[in-house]
């Protein structure tokens, strides 16, 4: 039953449990843990005009988790017997944190895969860090992925978004992955106004050109994200819209996936429901994975989380968006 009073008094996504409609809101129960992301630091080496995250040089908000932390949660992930297959490394630009090459390595060498997103400029391309990776490439193989951030095709748009001198930049640190075997992709945009066909054959043209290992039609090797604005007008999702727009909640990130963070100044990093929300306290689940299947009251039900923001109807249910592979 719809409460006429909650209708009359609130906005959207403003009470976690009922819509601005007052529908019970919708929510997605962890089916099981497949990938675990760690943010490495909000710091950049470039600022883009539409960051989720506004990563950039100066921007230190979530500050370098260390190895030692990193090392923790593989440690949980062992002694609970956690279902994680995958370790995804994401920032601001990973490479600038000093120990990432360190959290790398125990992550290939505890059996997991690791998928790393970065920009692929400066930071990756300094000596130490492309010997590190050579090294780790040739011990691990295919187990360590890159996936790089090319939000278009043509140097201009890509730029648009990223700044001037960014692609030329970009596609050598593509061009050097590609020459030296790594598994790679790339991330594009899909606020261009131009259909994902023609994004796809745009991307095709330039990956023929440069001979990158990328199939331009799988949607797991190009991955096109839908756009982000949490101030944008989207509609909230309630428990009837999976009937309605038939899909399950096990199809949304949040399902299958959590992120690790350190903020500043904090004593401990801090577990949350995805890659999104890094910067809501309102999303903090505990500092462990046990406590953060459990985390109950504000944004979860006993560990289901309640899909209270902008991001969880724009980019995953509706735009069927997801950070891991």
């Amino acid at each position: 039953m719809i409460d006429a009073a909650l209708v009359e008094s609130q906005e959207k996504f403003d009470n976690p449990d009922r819509t601005a409609m007052g529908e019970r809101r919708a929510r997605v129960q962890l089916a099981a843990l497949r990938t675990l992301w760690i943010n490495t630091g909000s710091l950049c080496n470039i600022a883009c005009r539409n960051c989720y995250i506004e990563s950039s040089p100066e921007n230190d908000r979530l500050a370098y988790i260390s190895r030692a932390e990193t090392h923790g949660y593989l440690d949980e992930i062992a002694a609970d017997g956690w279902p994680v297959t995958e370790i995804g490394f994401t920032g601001g630009e990973p490479f600038m944190n000093p120990d990432m090459l360190g959290m790398l390595e125990d992550v290939l060498t505890g059996g997991f895969s690791a998928l790393v997103l970065t920009n692929a400029m400066q930071p990756m391309l300094r000596p130490r860090i492309r010997d590190g990776l050579l090294r780790l490439r040739e011990a691990y193989g295919p187990r360590l992925a890159m996936r790089v951030s090319l939000d278009h095709y043509s140097k201009a748009l890509h730029e648009e978004e990223r700044g001037a001198h960014t692609y030329d930049k970009t596609v050598e640190g593509i061009d050097w992955l590609a020459a030296n075997g790594f598994s790679l992709t790339l991330a594009g945009r899909t606020c261009w106004g131009e259909s994902e066909g023609r994004a796809r054959a745009g991307y095709a043209a330039l990956i023929a050109e440069r001979a990158w290992p990328v199939d331009a039609e799988d949607p797991a090797a190009l991955v096109l994200f839908p756009e982000m604005d949490e101030h944008a007008d989207v509609p909230e999702i309630t428990e009837n819209c999976w009937g309605i727009l038939g899909k399950s909640p096990a199809e949304v990130m949040c399902a299958t996936s959590r992120m690790v963070i350190k903020r500043r100044g904090a004593e401990t990093p801090m577990v949350l429901p995805c890659t999104l929300l890094p910067y809501d306290p309102t999303f903090e689940m505990g500092a462990t994975l046990a406590g953060a299947s459990h985390a109950d009251g504000g944004m979860f039900d006993h560990g289901a989380v309640k899909l209270c923001h902008p991001h969880c109807a724009k980019f995953c249910v509706l735009g069927g968006g997801a950070c891991s592979a």
